[in-house]
């Protein structure tokens, strides 16, 4: 084990040495458009402000959580074994404070590359490519590095994988604050931006006479860059700690922490070189570098975890075999969302066809084919627990549930390209607004817009991949929560979980609640970016109203006040959604015990997994529908088409934004929560 320790911080060294290099290559890009460089200081100014708030905010969840882990957990301290709650709130507060720190340092790289990146589109499509790419690669690297090195570093110093669920549950609660909350403020911005500029005025996208355009800039950096690299960080984790924590009942625990570690580290490696070898070819299409950077990086993670498993004792093919199915499953459920939101695919044309009937007929058919791309997903997940649990189940007790732990860990094995794919997309955007500001010309905003395309559609694949993800890694987090239930059942003389019976009343209690709350929880954000972005709205019309000049492009907007009302609405109404998820599991612990919990968990999973994907790709749908006949089809921007694609987009903004990607972060949340606090709910349950 002291080897695998020793090259998994190796790794991640590693890793954090090469976003180093990456940030300085930006940076070493010049800006000399001074339009550009003011606009990009404005947009790097509110997302610190954002998020300087946002982590304040955080503060008074994080501070009163740490108190109840250290009194509660893993034992309540009245118990006389303090040391061991000493290490859950190392591990809580290790796990917020990393997830924070690479969040932070991906804006503030991305505030760098925006600007970079439009005056590179001035000069090629491969220079702005890079730009953006290697930008948003700062974020991947950054993460899966962090990540990898808190989990072998707690791993290390305590030697109790149960530990590493409070890092797991510090890294979901700051992540449940980052994605929510940035999708709250980035939705706010573009919706209010979208209907006031677009449909009301008829003015471009990313026009500066539009009071909100720099809150929309900013709101895609906190949500698409800090926001889904902390909801990556936390799924990367999660599955890692639930892997780890199924190894620790199995005989040969060792060699099968060992192996975690092991292909975690080799999905680093395997990430680090597929960034390296990233660029765009001869013909020039972003979108095909974007994805045969991803599957290099595939390939090489196949081949190396192979050879480490056929020179390493104690490696089971078996195990590679659940691992490297998750991650092909992965690589076919992102090929399906592409073929549902990219638009040069015949679905998105579809819509943007229907759009010439109006707007009923954008939002009826974007919402039929959202339903229909979740089944790709869905069968795709669903197929790789079950190969992965019949494979692995050979192995002996326990090792069915370790399978679809590791299947898990493989699908997320190449998390740093994933995530460097996403960074890469609201770099572009912001790219494509800032060469418009700029008057940088006709033809850098059309290499602009098909970076910004491709940017679209691989981020589309990207949120189909981490809810797929987060999906295989909740089910590995059931098993683990029924091995932590039935260390705790044993302890207190009471009967052990052997699974979860719908026909048993109190796991169907849990079954139905833990099925409704990714409902309300989704209701709960989209309703807050509806009064934000009303607000928004009528600040705008007021700005226009009353700055002499403004609609003729002679007054100033005051950008800052459209900043500030994202900001405040944004903070105020995440905490509603948050608080509500966990609040709920307490209650069904506390009613119903383990066993409502195992339900509530189960029912929670599907239901999560299905609005998730089916929001996600119906958004990117809209999305993509729009730029399409922005492209000049289907009569083009001004057009009837035109105005019902608007309008699909501003409905699937909040969908594909806020609260599609936001639902995975939840189901991991209530799934930490109910293993953590299992204790309890085993011993003061009503039933």
């Amino acid at each position: 084990m002291n080897a695998i320790y020793a090259l998994s911080f190796l790794t991640a060294a590693a890793a954090f040495l090469f976003a180093v290099y990456l940030y300085f290559w930006v940076k070493k890009q010049k800006v000399e458009n001074s339009r550009i460089e003011e606009v990009s200081h404005l947009i790097a100014e509110g997302a610190r402000t954002f998020m300087v708030r946002e982590y304040r905010s955080l503060l008074y969840f994080a501070v009163p959580a740490a108190i109840l882990v250290f009194i509660l957990l893993p034992e309540p301290i009245w118990r006389g074994n303090i040391i061991e709650n000493i290490q859950m709130v190392v591990a809580y507060a290790a796990g917020t404070i990393l997830s924070a720190i690479a969040g932070r340092i991906g804006i503030m790289v991305a505030a760098l590359a925006n600007g970079r990146a439009a005056e590179g589109a001035q000069k090629s499509l491969k220079s702005a490519f890079l730009i953006g790419f290697r930008g948003g690669a700062v974020m991947g690297l950054l993460v899966v590095g962090a990540s990898l090195f808190g989990i072998a570093a707690i791993l290390m110093l305590f030697g109790n994988p149960s530990i590493i669920l409070g890092f797991s549950f510090g890294a979901s609660s700051l992540a449940l604050f980052a994605k929510a909350g940035g999708g709250i403020f980035t939705k706010t911005a573009d919706v209010a931006a979208d209907l006031t500029g677009k449909v009301e005025l008829g003015i471009a996208e990313d026009d500066p006479r539009n009071p909100a355009v720099i809150a929309d800039n900013v709101g895609d950096n906190v949500g698409d860059v800090a926001g889904m690299g902390a909801d990556l960080f936390d799924s990367n984790v999660a599955a890692g700690t639930s892997a780890l924590v199924i190894a620790s009942t199995l005989a040969s625990s060792e060699d099968a922490y060992a192996m975690v570690l092991c292909y975690s580290l080799l999905g680093l490696v395997a990430s680090m070189i597929g960034i390296a070898s990233a660029k765009v070819g001869k013909d020039g299409n972003p979108t095909r570098a974007l994805n045969s950077s991803t599957y290099v990086t595939t390939a090489i993670y196949l081949v190396l975890t192979a050879l480490a498993t056929y020179l390493i004792d104690g490696f089971e093919w078996r195990i590679w075999i659940a691992a490297a199915t998750g991650l092909l499953v992965g690589v076919i459920i992102g090929i399906t969302t592409d073929y549902f939101t990219d638009d040069t695919k015949p679905i998105v044309k579809r819509v943007a066809k229907a759009s010439s009937s109006g707007p009923a007929f954008t939002i009826l058919s974007g919402i039929s084919y959202g339903f229909i791309s979740a089944l790709p997903a869905m069968i795709g997940i669903a197929v790789s627990a079950l190969v992965a649990y019949k494979v692995a189940a050979p192995l002996g007790d326990g090792y069915a549930l370790f399978g679809i732990a590791m299947s898990a860990v493989g699908m997320l094995s190449i998390v740093g390209m994933i995530i460097s794919n996403d960074a890469y997309g609201p770099i572009v955007d912001n790219a494509r607004g800032l060469a418009e500001m700029g008057g940088l010309g006709e033809e850098t905003l059309k290499v602009a817009d098909e970076l910004d395309s491709a940017g679209n559609t691989v981020k589309a694949v990207t949120k189909g991949f981490s809810i797929s993800a987060a999906g295989l890694t909740v089910i590995s987090l059931l098993g683990a929560f029924m091995s932590e239930a039935n260390a705790v059942l044993s302890d207190l003389g009471k009967s052990l979980i052997a699974g979860f019976d719908i026909m048993d009343p109190t796991v169907f209690f849990g079954m139905l609640i833990g099925a409704s709350v990714p409902a309300v929880f989704s209701a709960l954000l989209i309703q807050g970016v509806d009064r934000n972005a009303e607000t928004m709205v009528a600040e705008i019309h007021r700005q226009f109203n009353t700055i002499p000049g403004l609609k003729e492009g002679k007054g100033i907007p005051d950008y800052n006040k459209c900043i500030d009302i994202a900001t405040t609405g944004a903070l105020k109404e995440l905490v509603k959604a948050g608080l509500f998820a966990i609040l709920a599991t307490f209650a069904v612990g506390f009613i119903g015990g383990p066993a409502s919990v195992g339900g509530y968990i189960a029912g929670n999973i599907i239901s999560g997994l299905l609005i998730a994907i089916f929001m996600s790709n119906a958004g990117g749908l809209w999305d993509n529908s729009k730029k399409y006949v922005e492209a000049g089809n289907e009569g083009g921007k001004g057009s009837d088409a035109h105005k019902a694609a608007v309008i699909g987009d501003t409905v699937g903004d909040p969908f594909k934004d806020t609260a599609g990607p936001s639902i995975n972060t939840q189901i991991t949340v209530v799934s930490l929560v109910a293993s953590l606090f299992v204790p309890l709910f085993a011993a003061f349950s009503i039933f």
